[in-house]
């Protein structure tokens, strides 16, 4: 199977509908940060390099439907014309007499972006009327929005099969990226999993752990299987249905070979807000009273160690609860030890992504996602709707 690209694609002169991931934060009217936006410029250059009329859907949160003032895509559209230098004509409506208005008044080279996707409840529903309605505004269709590939919806699976398609510039390098960790043989190969839940990166230990060499744990997921290995985590967040499927992922990680390395000491405090009482315990000092909220230095530092000598390092998820100053010192080294590290790197997207950004080290990282659920589940080794209806077999 090979994926059609933007050089398989006859555009110029064409109305291409171009499905990007503009699901962005918003504050107080404006786009509070723009690297999905940003992601998207090489794409949108190349297109209207080529000459083509580019009519940029998106979602925009989860407005189930309705329409919601707060989820407009307005904010979206100044920020675009003001990193394209260029007017994006921005219309109200989706598939009704002004999107197709705009459609058709499009000149070469020309932008224009339509409603919130989700505004129209049948977006979800992969509904195939809308999907038409969709692709009769333009005449061949591109996919750049990796974010939402995972979803079978109208804008992301329907349309693609009504059109001559392909993936945008975004969407090729993700899967490159996302490819080469799945069939790479490049070792030592360092797996760092963090964040919340153990829930949400079952399949991607299971999967990637037949090529991994060592599993770095940290984050909330880390308490769950410090529990479950009879270590005291106190308040900490932690799965308790969850115990004992840590027991069986750490003993399939025993029967592969896989090295798992679980945080050695860590920083608590009595709760969240209790930042004037954090301290550093090791990992078998934490107190009943205590609730786990970052790894602590010692963990950086071995972690560090076994980054600094890996050939392919893959982090998915922070080490504590970055948000708060106070407890994302171990994002923050584990973030540094891989900018550092010279082997191929690549950071998952969602909350780790925002992190490397907010830190200033995404463009020392070879690859950062720009993926949430999408990225996590390709790294399962699951068919992602939006990304198969771009493929076809090999000549």
């Amino acid at each position: 199977m090979r994926l059609r690209t933007l050089r398989d694609l006859e555009v110029e002169g064409k109305r291409v509908l171009t499905r990007v991931d503009y699901n962005v934060p918003l504050q107080d009217g404006r786009v509070a940060d723009d690297t999905r936006i940003r992601a998207t410029l090489p794409t949108i250059a190349a297109l209207r390099k080529r000459g083509a009329r580019l009519i940029l859907c998106s979602h925009l949160g989860r407005p189930k439907g309705q329409v919601r003032e707060d989820l407009r895509l307005a904010p979206v559209a100044d920020r675009l014309s003001a990193l394209l230098d260029i007017d994006v004509r921005y219309v109200r409506d989706i598939t009704g007499d002004e999107a197709r208005t705009m459609a058709s008044q499009l000149g070469p080279g020309e932008v224009g972006l339509l409603e919130n996707l989700r505004f129209d409840p049948r977006e979800e529903q992969n509904d195939p009327e809308f999907a038409r309605e969709l692709a009769s505004l333009a005449e061949c269709y591109v996919n750049d929005a990796f974010g939402a590939a995972h979803r079978a919806h109208a804008s992301t699976a329907g349309v693609a099969a009504l059109l001559p398609s392909a993936a945008g510039l975004l969407m090729e390098r993700e899967i490159h990226a996302l490819t080469r960790v799945l069939e790479a043989d490049e070792h030592p190969f360092v797996l760092i999993l963090g964040g919340a839940k153990i829930s949400d990166k079952i399949g991607v230990i299971e999967n990637l752990s037949r090529r991994a060499d060592t599993l770095l744990l940290g984050g909330g997921m880390a308490n769950t299987f410090l529990k479950a290995l009879g270590y005291e985590v106190g308040r900490s967040l932690a799965e308790e249905d969850r115990l004992d499927e840590a027991r069986r992922l750490l003993s399939l990680a025993e029967q592969r070979g896989i090295e798992v390395v679980l945080p050695s000491d860590a920083v608590v405090a009595p709760e969240l807000g209790a930042v004037e009482q954090a301290r550093t315990v090791p990992i078998d000092g934490v107190g009943p009273d205590d609730a786990i909220f970052d790894i602590g230095p010692d963990t950086v530092a071995r972690f560090s160690k076994v980054i600094g000598d890996a050939a392919l390092v893959v982090w998915n998820g922070p080490m504590g609860v970055f948000e708060v100053p106070a407890f994302r010192e171990g994002t923050r080294g584990i973030g540094q030890a891989v900018a550092a590290c010279p082997g191929f790197t690549v950071v998952g997207g969602g909350d780790s992504a925002a992190a490397v950004e907010e830190l200033g080290l995404a463009d020392r990282i070879d690859h950062v996602s720009t993926g949430g659920g999408a990225t996590l589940e390709f790294l399962e080794g699951k068919e992602l709707p939006g990304v198969q209806l771009l493929m076809e077999e090999n000549g």
